[in-house]
């Protein structure tokens, strides 16, 4: 990891997640490139063959039932990063990540509710006309933000 995020921290999480197999593949890509914690909004996660780490039991998890539990009870001073195919959206090759944030990824069939983009600090795109697989998206945003590409 570059040293710019030393004492920083970040969490990754879904909102009305489809598949719980989704969950395990993404959830132990967090664990893999340094994830503080993972979470869901709406449906919760369930054990999944997928996830052979058990992330889960290794870092902390949390559930939230609606977004706006979710936003608020999420550390002070994080920011909310969206991962949308949206207008609004930046592209994720040129967007310098927070030192403290959540990525919010949402279903493959309907991404994330409107609360959830409006109430998103960032919004980040990949470039591609249709949506990947969840857990697809979500490690290609860690990995991009393994790279070291840190914002003030």
């Amino acid at each position: 990891m570059n040293d710019n995020f030393v004492n920083e921290y970040f969490g990754i999480g879904i909102q009305n997640g489809k598949t719980p197999e989704n969950l395990g593949v993404l959830w132990r890509t967090a664990q893999n490139l340094g994830a503080s914690f993972i979470f869901t909004i709406g449906n919760r996660y369930a054990k999944q063959a997928c996830d052979t780490h058990n992330a889960v039991k290794s870092i902390p998890y949390y559930h939230y039932n609606t977004f706006n539990d979710f936003k608020n009870n999420i550390p002070v001073g994080t920011r909310i990063v969206g991962v949308e195919l949206d207008d609004t959206a930046v592209d994720l090759e040129t967007f310098e990540h927070p030192r403290r944030c959540v990525y919010l990824l949402g279903a493959e069939d309907h991404g994330l509710s409107k609360e959830a983009i409006e109430e998103s600090h960032f919004l980040v795109k990949f470039k591609s006309t249709l949506s990947l697989n969840v857990a697809v998206a979500g490690s290609i945003v860690l990995y991009d933000r393994q790279l070291g590409k840190p914002r003030s």
